[in-house]
């Protein structure tokens, strides 16, 4: 029987295990935190991703526990809107993307495994294109090695040397929150280097996300700083915030990777985040790793070559992590005369022309 050794038990390195363990193959992950979870986010899963799930068998049991959502329309920090969403029009090309919390996601992954298979509290020193890997608790040899282990990678040395993460330009906070009314609209608002998001989870909880341009390191506030920036922002931002607790804000700075000159070298693959993380404008970073998933165990089963994987992923990924950036640059402007030219472009696009842009994307399948 080929053993995997998945480094990292998040998103991408959970999807990897199933995808192995149900080929038959023998499946250690190795994760550092003490316990397999993830904290106060939602996720939004675009068609693309769930039929990658759907390619595990968990697509059915994932859409259970989330609420299927419509186009994302854009508002100026009055209200206005920039763009209305045409939700039948996504719906009938591509179908429509879900939101979830991003726990429930990785606790469908995690019960799909056997229990031993996952081992947390284990740090991995180093990781050797032999597929041998050094940890806190020992040694590990694998047929394949998994790097699923984030931005910061340490199997990522193994295969590219160091590379340093690239800050984004702008903080990010997030926040899971029960609303004083009952909400079924979503939406996204472009300020001035600033923006707010929120949609509605399946729960009745809504899931919200704000960014702004500032210097990386910058201490901020939570609660309070959001309140400043966006408290007089249109309906419902400002009751949003009322809601919200202190405690339950998550504040990170946005950091993304360089194009990687390979994800395989030797016996080691790298997937998700610490292959092609990047910035969260197109909503992709887990999406892509599922996918990554699905693509390296069928590449392992069909053929056997990485470099297989590398064809197929390598492009891709880093399109839509370049795309990601381009819009991130377009949403974050904050000198006034642009920010005018940018909302009257918006505007001007055709909605058809507006989907037809998602394409390259969504349309994607195992």
């Amino acid at each position: 029987m080929s053993k995997v050794i998945v480094v990292g038990g998040g998103i991408g390195g959970l999807a990897t295990a199933v995808a192995f363990h149900r080929q038959g193959w023998d499946v250690e992950v190795l994760e550092r935190a003490p316990r397999i979870t993830e904290i106060g986010a939602g996720l939004s899963l675009f068609p693309n991703a769930l039929r990658a799930l759907d390619a595990l068998g968990l697509g059915d049991e994932v859409r259970a526990h989330a609420r299927e959502h419509g186009a994302v329309g854009l508002r100026d920090s009055a209200g206005r809107w920039l763009t209305r969403p045409d939700t039948a029009a996504v719906r009938d090309r591509y179908g429509l993307p879900i939101l979830l919390h991003r726990a429930d996601l990785v606790a469908i992954l995690r019960s799909a495994l056997p229990e031993h298979v996952v081992r947390t509290g284990i740090s991995v020193l180093e990781a050797r294109t032999d597929g041998s890997v050094e940890h806190a608790a020992g040694t590990a040899t694998g047929d394949l090695v998994v790097g699923a282990d984030g931005i910061n990678s340490v199997v990522r040395r193994a295969v590219c040397g160091e590379i340093a993460p690239k800050y984004a330009g702008a903080t990010a906070w997030r926040l899971v929150l029960t609303p004083a009314e009952p909400m079924t609209e979503l939406g996204e608002t472009w300020g001035r280097g600033e923006r707010f998001g929120f949609a509605p989870l399946v729960d009745g909880r809504v899931y919200a996300y704000a960014t702004a341009n500032l210097p990386a390191g910058t201490e901020t506030g939570g609660l309070a700083e959001l309140k400043r920036r966006f408290g007089a922002w249109h309906a419902p931002i400002p009751g949003l915030l009322a809601a919200a607790r202190e405690s339950a804000v998550l504040r990170n700075d946005l950091y993304s990777l360089p194009p990687l000159r390979t994800f395989v070298a030797g016996r080691i693959a790298l997937l998700g985040d610490a292959a092609h993380a990047m910035t969260p404008n197109l909503g992709q970073g887990g999406c892509q790793a599922l996918e990554d998933a699905v693509v390296l165990a069928r590449v392992l089963r069909e053929d056997g070559d990485l470099r297989g994987y590398d064809r197929l992923r390598r492009p891709r990924t880093q399109m839509i992590a370049a795309r990601s950036n381009r819009a991130g640059a377009v949403a974050q402007l904050s000198w006034p005369p642009l920010v005018a030219l940018r909302d009257l472009a918006i505007r001007l696009i055709p909605a058809s022309v507006q989907v037809k842009a998602m394409a390259p994307v969504l349309d994607w399948t195992p």
